[in-house]
Order: C-alpha cells, then sequence, then structure tokens
C-alpha cells in the first residue's frame, strides 16, 4: 500500500468539496502538491477516481467505493486515537464489550445506565458479534468481556449467569400459521420471512438452524430492527422469529405470538470473561456487577 493517511484525508476532502484545488486547501497542502498525492494514489489502485470536469471534480463509480472505505478507515483511525487516550494519562477507563444482537436490543441499553451513573468518565465500546465470535474476542483478549447465548463453555473464560429469553414465532392475527400454540422450525419453513440483516447474530442463528434440516430460509424482506420487523409482520408481509424480549407492546392487537417449539428457542444469556480481566481490570468487575443486580431486579 504506497500512500499515506494523508492521501486518504485528501481524497475525502476533494470528493467532498468537487475539486481539487479545495480539497487542497482543506488538507492545507498546496493544489500542485495535492495533485500529486491523488495522481499517484489513483496509479496505486491502477484506476482513475475522479470524473473530471469543466467546473471540478466528482467521484466515478470507483471513487464512489473508495470513498466509503476512506471515510470508514479514517474514522476508525479517529476513534483508536480517542479510545488510546485514557492509557496515557494512567487510567483505566474503558471497556470493550462484545454482544450478541438480542441482548443490544432488548436489556443493555437499560441495564448500562446505572454504570455510567456511578462511573461518569467510563467509555464503553459495544460491538454487536456472533456468540462463537464473542467467545474467541474475549479469550483472544480483544474484547474485556462478552454477552453470549451459546450453550458451549470455554476452558479459559468464567461464565456468569445474566439473562433469560425465549424465541417466539409471530405472525399477523389472520395469517396461516395463528391457529397454532406452539409450532416446530421445518413448520415455519414453508412460510416467506420477515428478518433482520444480513450478518447480524438472530439472521445467522436462523439461517444455520434452517440449513442443518437441508432447508432455506424464504427470505421476503430484511431491515434493520425488531421493530420494523414486527411492523412488517403485522401488515402481512411474512413472519417472523422474534425474542419475546422483543416484543413489547407494539402492535400486539394485530400480532398472533405462537411458542416455538425447539430446544434451542430457550436463550439462556451469560456474560464470559477470562479470569485475568477480572485481576487487572476492577472497571470490567464493577461492571459485570452493574449487569448482574439488573438480571436479579
Amino acid at each position: 500500500m504506497r500512500y499515506e493517511l494523508t492521501d486518504l484525508k485528501l481524497f475525502v476532502a476533494i470528493a467532498e468539496e468537487r475539486s481539487v484545488s479545495r480539497g487542497a486547501k482543506r488538507c492545507h497542502l498546496a493544489p500542485s502538491s495535492a495533485s500529486l498525492r491523488l495522481k499517484a494514489l489513483e496509479a496505486t489502485f491502477g484506476t482513475s477516481l475522479f470524473t473530471r470536469q469543466a467546473r471540478g471534480v466528482t467521484p466515478n463509480p470507483a471513487g464512489i467505493v473508495m470513498l466509503e472505505h476512506a471515510r470508514r478507515c479514517i474514522a476508525q483511525l479517529g476513534q483508536m486515537h480517542a479510545d488510546m487516550t485514557p492509557f496515557s494519562s494512567g487510567v483505566l477507563n474503558h471497556v470493550t464489550l462484545f454482544a450478541n444482537n438480542n441482548a443490544i436490543n432488548s436489556w443493555l441499553a437499560d441495564d448500562l445506565l446505572p454504570f455510567f451513573r456511578t462511573f461518569p468518565s467510563a467509555r464503553v465500546a459495544l460491538e454487536e458479534r456472533l456468540g462463537t465470535d464473542i467467545v474467541a474476542a474475549v479469550a483472544q483478549g480483544r474484547a474485556d468481556l462478552g454477552v453470549i447465548a451459546i450453550e458451549a463453555d470455554h476452558p479459559e473464560l468464567h461464565f456468569l449467569p445474566y439473562r433469560e429469553d425465549k424465541l417466539m414465532v409471530v405472525t399477523a392475527r389472520d395469517g396461516p400459521l395463528a391457529r397454532h400454540d406452539s409450532i416446530r422450525f421445518a413448520a415455519c419453513l414453508d412460510s416467506p420471512f420477515v428478518c433482520l440483516l444480513n450478518g447480524t447474530a438472530m439472521h445467522t442463528y436462523l439461517v444455520n438452524h434452517a440449513m442443518a434440516l437441508g432447508r432455506q430460509l424464504d427470505v421476503r424482506i430484511q431491515v434493520s430492527g425488531y421493530p420494523a420487523v414486527l411492523r412488517l409482520i403485522a401488515s402481512g408481509v411474512g413472519i417472523g422469529i422474534v425474542p419475546a424480549s422483543a416484543l413489547g407492546t407494539q402492535n400486539r392487537d394485530e400480532l398472533c405470538v405462537i411458542a416455538l417449539d425447539e430446544p434451542w428457542a430457550a436463550r439462556h444469556h451469560r456474560v464470559c470473561v477470562r479470569p485475568e480481566t477480572l485481576r487487572r481490570n476492577a472497571l470490567v468487575v464493577e461492571l459485570i456487577k452493574t449487569l448482574g443486580g439488573a438480571a436479579q431486579r
């Protein structure tokens, strides 16, 4: 990679300003220097990144793809510097917490509030990951602690109980499955699904269980959160499988909630952490205490 962070910042500035000279000015560079850097960047990727016009430049298709990646890289580097700042003062007030989609959407937003009230200077990097990825990240030290629903243990980690939940089948009141009190997952696979986006823990979980049966999910539409999932189900677009904790009261008059008759429908959420982390990071210990107390309320 024969380019520098300055080149990425310059590329973003030129793309946003639609001008090499204005982009150069924003990056405190001479226009001639900016032009040379842009030419070298394009040579590195073997393609032009802009369409040159009489009144400026606009990103071409390659430039649009590049712009998305460059913005993400710059933002992540900025966050890296922000996350490293507390360590320079010798204060360990940063916690990296990985959790599955269920825990993030159902409980963590509320359960973290008492922790932040007690430790207002604390910073928590909360990321959604799959359960197996969370266990690996905590074991390798890439996350301080995790919230998972998978049953398998890891010999190098401590596991503590957090929350209980259950997956439910949700359909419209007049849907073809509405007559059931409980239903097996295989019987659901003949209906179109409303799902969370690809890559989310719940979507991957359901896809894997369908594959284990030699089947596929018939995904009619994917959305970013459970409120949208429930609205679409209520309108008759399809069925869904949703944690009971995510149901709330939204659209309940328009929905039929059916028990999912599968052993994996029970979701036993646990906190996992390395013993070494418990010994050296008092803030992680306090966060675990807060989550444990919230689960008992």
